[in-house]
């Protein structure tokens, strides 16, 4: 088990470069096997989850070369489409394979996948949608689907869950005749795929709405695109630079209509942020104060399905907001587990209240002092690395490889940017 040491009270600052966005590349590689052409991919984040995908399609018969953060795929020659069971169960993507091996191979076997422990993550809606196009799916240890030909279909998602409309749209994009999908998921990250898709010779329309309709076409070419920079990633190490009074340039910071989502949030805590051809800059002087709401109530913070604030910052923000002036609600409503963490914070000194599973009033700002910590899923332990680096004194975080799942070597890039870190394996 891999743990991270830190000193903190050192500043984050300097110059950043975000990698690609780890939600949007995932269901990209499972979109290689709709083509018997390369698929290039560049920006890739070189990260666990990805390395896992790899070895999940390599173990199918997928030939992977990756240069750099460059990756090329072609699923020319498949040997099988039964998945690795130890595989599956590490990453929750492993179920993505489903729509796009049962559209142009005809079926798979896929083992329950895996994934953060942040609540339940159901399948119900990735079946549903797949059923409407004409998979047949029988679970018995394995999810076994298959298919004799999908037939384009009308359909409306319980939920607008992201990884069941990538899932259905890439089962989709093969099928005879148009579906048309409502309530689906529009985050960038499912836009991105979207546009890689219709790069391969996809036609997909609605794009960034919760109405996505897909003409299908017979076969799928190879493409090469570039994957989107990680708001999330952004997102963390702006709060990162914010509470140890830092200074951060951040090149190809991506869309700004991604970031302006991100900013109406974070500027409710006092902070703020230029963006100028390309680059945002985090000034060394932020205001860390908690504006209230109208007539001088208490701010709730909430996530919810895009363009509402992302669920994956909330545990950095509430990071954030211990040490901000004043008072704030945090609200998740995605996922019942995800405020568990905030024990680890209370344990460092944090003024915290957890009101239930999904809510937590936040005073600040405290002063936190170091501790050893634990990290229970990829977003919480970023946000133990954030108040590790702003308390005073060390801190141990255990289980540290969870956060390589999300976080290119974060221990170096951190440590680049001023942090006094250390890893061992």
């Amino acid at each position: 088990m891999a743990k991270f040491i830190i000193q903190g009270g050192e500043p984050i600052r300097g110059a950043f470069h975000p990698r690609g966005n780890k939600n949007a590349v995932l269901p990209m590689l499972a979109a290689c096997v709709l083509t018997d052409q390369p698929l290039v991919l560049d920006n890739v984040p070189l990260i666990d989850d990805v390395r896992i995908m790899l070895q999940l399609l390599e173990g199918i018969g997928v030939d992977v070369t990756l240069c750099g953060h460059t990756l090329t795929l072609c699923a020319e020659h498949l040997k099988t489409t039964h998945l690795d069971q130890t595989l599956c169960a590490k990453v929750r993507t492993s179920i993505l394979l489903a729509g796009s091996l049962a559209a142009r191979h005809g079926g798979a076997v896929i083992y329950p996948p895996g994934g953060d422990v942040i609540g339940r993550r159901r399948l119900d809606t990735h079946f549903y949608g797949l059923g409407r196009l004409g998979v047949d799916i029988e679970s018995s240890g394995a999810y076994r689907f298959s298919a004799q030909g999908l037939i384009g279909a009308d359909m409306v998602l319980d939920e607008a869950s992201v990884t069941a409309t990538e899932n259905i749209l890439m089962a989709a994009v093969l099928a005879k005749g148009t579906s048309t999908m409502y309530n689906a998921a529009c985050e960038p990250h499912v836009q991105d795929l979207a546009c890689l898709l219709n790069k391969m010779g996809a036609r997909i329309s609605g794009i960034g709405t919760n109405k996505l309709t897909i003409e299908g076409v017979s076969v799928l070419n190879g493409a090469e695109h570039r994957v989107q920079p990680d708001y999330i990633e952004i997102g963390s190490f702006i709060a990162a630079a914010a509470v140890t009074r830092g200074r951060l340039m951040i090149s190809d910071a991506g869309d700004p209509l991604v970031l302006h989502v991100m900013e109406k949030t974070f500027s409710k805590m006092g902070v703020e942020w230029t963006l100028e051809n390309g680059t945002l800059t985090l000034p060394e002087k932020q205001s860390l104060e908690i504006l209230p709401d109208i007539a001088n109530a208490t701010p709730k913070i909430e996530d919810g399905i895009w363009p509402a604030f992302p669920s994956d910052l909330m545990s950095v923000c509430i990071v954030l907001a211990t040490q901000a002036k004043g008072t704030a609600l945090f609200f998740e409503k995605m996922f019942e587990s995800r405020m568990y963490f905030v024990d680890h914070l209370m344990g460092m000194g944090a003024n915290i209240i957890q009101c239930d599973p999904h809510r937590v009033v936040v005073v600040g700002p405290t002063l936190l002092r170091g501790s050893k910590l634990t990290s229970p899923d990829i977003r919480a332990g970023m946000a133990m690395l954030i108040a590790a680096c702003c308390a005073e004194g060390e801190s141990v975080i255990d289980n540290a490889q969870v956060i390589d799942r999300g976080y290119e070597a974060i221990e170096d890039r951190l440590a680049a940017l001023g942090a006094s870190i250390g890893r061992v394996d």
